[in-house]
């Protein structure tokens, strides 16, 4: 009887989120990043974005920071509308980073790490945006700014 139970729960749960496996792994994915408390978002296919209390050029430098640091060659890096836009080579990886300018103060980055045509490597670009975090945090600028 006990086993009958189990089997009608495990039946319902199945039933009730067949076609929803985007809304489990993103229940997931959001749970581990609470819990971990990085502040990174993801989307479905890929793509790491975080928002910043620095500016615009304050996160370029420490982008810029970061890729030295992960030994990534910069490719380009140019204008592109009201923020800027990274392109890096991380061994058969592209890494494009897009910053915009939300306020003087505030800057919104969005890291994809692609590899080939399909593939994207959501653990480069978030860790990208983990060590960018950690450049803006060592920037005396950033953190005498807030005090």
């Amino acid at each position: 009887m006990r086993r009958m139970r189990w089997l009608a729960v495990a039946a319902l749960v199945a039933l009730g989120t067949s076609g929803c496996a985007a809304v489990g792994l993103t229940l997931v994915a959001t749970g581990l990043g609470v819990a971990a408390g990085t502040g990174t978002s993801y989307t479905l296919d890929g793509i790491a974005y975080r928002t910043f209390t620095a500016s615009l050029e304050q996160t370029r430098t420490a982008a810029h920071r970061t890729l030295r640091r992960m030994e990534m060659k910069v490719e380009s890096d140019k204008p592109e509308g009201d923020g800027r836009e990274i392109v890096a080579l991380a061994g058969d990886r592209k890494v494009y980073i897009e910053l915009e300018k939300l306020t003087p103060r505030t800057t919104r980055m969005r890291v994809t790490a692609k590899q080939g045509w399909f593939w994207r490597d959501r653990s480069t670009a978030g860790e990208v945006i983990a060590q960018t975090a950690d450049a803006i945090d060592e920037s005396p600028a950033v953190s005498q700014k807030g005090r």
